[in-house]
């Protein structure tokens, strides 16, 4: 496949490190990456992962968890699933 074609996006220096250092891990480049993204987008005809607002309640508890308020910590997971009353 005759690659001709260039892609610029800009991106929060920190997010790209991160990002680039996961690819690394993969034994991908950014590159690979990309035509692997674009590939999955063309087979699946949108994006490979969902895409949707957080309901009411998510975003209730994205605010709560923001502002570091009713959140339960647990030291395992048998307490945690104690809490969960499972």
């Amino acid at each position: 496949m005759n690659k001709t074609s260039t892609v610029r996006a800009r991106i929060e220096p920190g997010l790209k490190k991160e990002v680039e250092d996961l690819f690394h891990k993969l034994g991908l480049s950014t590159t690979e990456a990309i035509n692997i993204f674009y590939c999955q987008v063309k087979m699946r005809q949108g994006l490979p992962f969902p895409v949707a607002l957080p309901n009411e309640k998510t975003k209730r508890v994205f605010e709560d968890t923001d502002k570091d308020q009713n959140i339960i910590h647990c030291s395992d997971v048998d307490e945690l699933f104690e809490k969960l009353e499972i």
